[in-house]
This record gives C-alpha cells, structure tokens and sequence, in this order.
C-alpha cells in the first residue's frame, strides 16, 4: 500500500479566516503559505529611506507613488506584501480595488532581506519568480547587512540581474526619470 501526500494549496480565503495578528505577515506563493514575523527596527528604517527617497522623487515628477507593504494580489493563490513598491499613476488606476489592494503588477518592487536562509530565498527564488511571471519591470533586492542592492530589470519578459550596488554607488532607474540616489543614504542610521 503507498501513501500519496499532497501538499496543502493555500488561497487568500483561506487567510482571511486566520486569527488578526499584527506581528505576523501572511503571503501565499503558489498556494505556499509564508509567515514571517515583524521585521527588526533596522530593516523597517530601511524600507523607511527607501519610501522616502520614491515619495520625495514622485512627489517631484508627478508621475507615480511608493507604497510601503501593499498587499499585491495576483491570484487566489498568490498574494504577497512587499517592502516597497512604486507604481505610475496609470498604471495605479489599471490595478487598485476599492479596498486600496492591487491586482495587477506594480513596475517597481522593493524587497529588504530578512535573516535566516527561508527568507532570503524566499525573496531571491519565490519572489523573484512571482514578480516575473507578473510583469513587473524592475526588482531591487536590498541586503541591509552587506549594504548592496541588486536590480533586476525585465529583459525577454524576464527579470535579470542588471547590477549590483555597493554604497559608494549612485542608483538610478530607466523606470524613474532623472531618479538618482546614493546608496549609502539608504543606510543611514544614527544608532
């Protein structure tokens, strides 16, 4: 007698129905379920510095806005919660419901690495994937420890490594017009 075993495929009502919590972030990647647990105070000043430098930038261009943890649900088995996002206002108009979630690719999704190898492949594989499949033209994967970003540009309907940032670099984005920050700003910590 063999036994089969399949794995569990979670949806986003499956979710729904677990206990409020806001210390713990659900995502399902490919009806996986993912929880994670409120990131460290430095990875949240992270994404921080990062919100800021796309809100100050949109708020000049007028073309778009970030985001911070949006929930970005592209399937009843796929729903997830990046760091950051920015997104055109156009294309804003295209995917966000009444309940302010989007249901469609942002161009712009902004992951900063939390410790322990599930999470880092998590964003580096999972993620990474997911975000490609759906369309998104740009992936910036920050590691807050090693204080390098990588960008992923779309390229053949794929996400591919373009670069990878240390902070003596300046980052900029075919994406954000005239967009120029330096990485070390994003590190920035006065404790």
């Amino acid at each position: 007698m063999s036994q089969t075993t399949s794995r569990v495929r979670w949806t986003i009502q499956d979710v729904a129905a677990l206990p409020d919590n806001e210390l713990i972030r659900y995502e399902i990647i490919d009806g996986e379920l993912f929880m994670t647990r409120s990131p460290h105070h430095k990875h949240q000043h992270v994404i921080g510095c990062i919100f800021s430098v796309l809100n100050t930038w949109s708020i000049d261009s007028g073309l778009g806005e970030p985001s911070i943890m949006p929930g970005l649900i592209f399937s009843d088995s796929d729903n997830v919660a990046p760091d950051v996002v920015w997104v055109s206002y156009e294309r804003l108009a295209e995917i966000q419901d009444e309940a302010g979630h989007f249901h469609g690719a942002p161009e712009l999704v902004v992951e900063v690495l939390s410790k322990g190898k599930a999470n880092v492949d998590r964003d580096r594989l999972a993620k990474l994937k997911l975000y490609s499949v759906q369309g998104v033209k740009e992936y910036w994967i920050v590691d807050r420890i090693a204080q390098r970003i990588e960008i992923y540009r779309r390229d053949n309907a794929q996400l591919k490594l373009v670069t990878t940032l240390l902070v003596d670099d300046v980052m900029t984005s075919p994406l954000l017009p005239n967009f120029a920050c330096e990485v070390a700003r994003l590190f920035v910590s006065r404790s």
